[in-house]
């Protein structure tokens, strides 16, 4: 999803700062990693909770060595895994069961499968997947944006995301989920283009001069 000329009109026009940051960076070259499954795209955002993105990928590789395919996430062959197994390729116990779910619910066909993806509204698939034990929305905002492509997704509990507004709009605090969705409102319908600029911001603006950043009391 390369930054449209549309998306990026839209969000320079009337937003100076974001304008600014535009500039700086230039266009963004961005293409949603396809998955062949949900419960695929689903696993590797789970595994890559609070990692980087080298221990997710060291912990992904070392799992699928374990799967009879040595290297497509299946579910039914995830099933077969014993925890231990799951543990020693280095996943938490609460991340371990929540892939054990995510396999079960897509071998019982309970997990939505691609037309019904595509019919449904970003809301509609997070309300939907959330009810899976250990999966909250900031996951599913991942997939969104970066499996799925969708274009108006801001993941405003995002800590990057909101490092990257306080960068770009020179403020001393963090922006609470509520400020950030209450500005990105302006963002329409391209909040997930902003989103991706706000990620990039974190390394190309410093802080002001004497400011820390810190979160907000309350």
């Amino acid at each position: 999803m390369e930054s449209s000329a549309s998306a990026i009109s839209h969000l320079r026009k009337g937003d100076k700062h974001m304008a600014g940051l535009i500039k700086r960076i230039g266009p963004l070259n961005f293409i949603p990693a396809k998955e062949r499954t949900l419960f695929a795209a689903l696993t590797k955002s789970v595994i890559g909770q609070l990692l980087s993105r080298s221990a997710a990928r060291a912990i992904l590789a070392r799992l699928t060595e374990q799967l009879p395919s040595g290297h497509v996430l299946n579910p039914a062959e995830v099933l077969t895994l014993p925890e231990s197994v799951l543990r020693s390729a280095g996943l938490s116990a609460a991340k371990a069961a929540t892939i054990r779910e995510l396999a079960r619910k897509a071998v019982e066909g309970l997990l939505p499968g691609a037309a019904r993806i595509e019919a449904m509204t970003d809301e509609e698939i997070i309300q939907e997947i959330v009810t899976i034990k250990g999966i909250g929305r900031w996951t599913v905002e991942m997939l969104l944006i970066f499996t799925l492509g969708r274009e108006d997704v801001l993941p405003a509990g995002d800590l990057g995301v909101r490092k990257g507004f306080a960068l770009t709009y020179r403020q001393a605090t963090l922006p609470t989920p509520g400020e950030l969705l209450a500005h990105g409102e302006k963002w329409r319908p391209y909040r997930t283009t902003a989103t991706l600029y706000l990620y990039e911001a974190v390394h190309v603006t410093e802080p002001a001069p004497g400011v820390k950043l810190v979160k907000k009391a309350g």
